[in-house]
């Protein structure tokens, strides 16, 4: 299965693209429009700002690409939050491809929230399957409300942060799996079984 680690000048690229291989995806990093197109995957990584990513995305001309994709998307930390319809990163619009606003983090402890958090599973989805109570790296400022569509949450300062989201074939982690090792390691070899079904 190929996965296109899409090139918009944000994320950590080289470290996902081990990261999948690590799992038996053929990985590339590319800004290559067909290839985004043909992908098995496409996955938006995310360190960074959400204009960045979405002024680059539309200078690529790949937003409505993404948009109108019928199969798989893994959006990661910030490529998780621009899934949605808007983010109070500047009051910007996202992709608009799940439902929702993405928030600032507002507690009583730093921000952002940086380092190892776990994982509360809601349900069985096999995308979380034996990741509960598990470790994960994170590093955010925003975040988005648990909804119908999370399958994990994490609590940070009393906040509950959809940690993982799936509505259908579009997927979203607030952590790094890539830098999460085995844990990380765990989450995606959920996806690429959940997608060999």
């Amino acid at each position: 299965m190929i996965a296109a680690v899409v090139n918009y000048g944000i994320g950590n690229l080289f470290s996902v693209k081990k990261g999948l291989e690590r799992v038996g995806f053929r990985a590339i990093v590319t800004k290559d429009v067909n290839s985004i197109r043909m992908a098995d995957l496409v996955v938006l990584p995310g360190v960074g700002s959400h204009k960045a990513a979405m002024v680059n995305m539309e200078r690529m001309k790949i937003v409505d690409i993404i948009r109108e994709r019928e199969d798989w998307i893994l959006g990661i930390c910030l490529g998780m939050q621009l899934l949605y319809e808007r983010s109070e990163e500047g009051n910007l619009e996202g992709l608009g491809i799940l439902p929702g606003n993405v928030i600032r983090l507002r507690v009583n402890a730093k921000v952002p929230h940086m380092g190892w958090n776990d994982l509360k599973i809601k349900d069985n989805h096999p995308l979380v399957r034996d990741i509960n109570g598990k470790y994960f790296y994170f590093a955010h400022s925003y975040y988005k409300e648990p909804d119908s569509y999370t399958h994990a949450v994490t609590e940070y300062a009393g906040v509950r942060i959809a940690s993982v989201v799936c509505k259908e074939k579009i997927c979203g982690t607030q952590f790094h799996p890539e830098k999460s090792y085995l844990n990380g390691k765990k989450f995606f070899q959920n996806l690429i079984a959940l997608m060999k079904r």
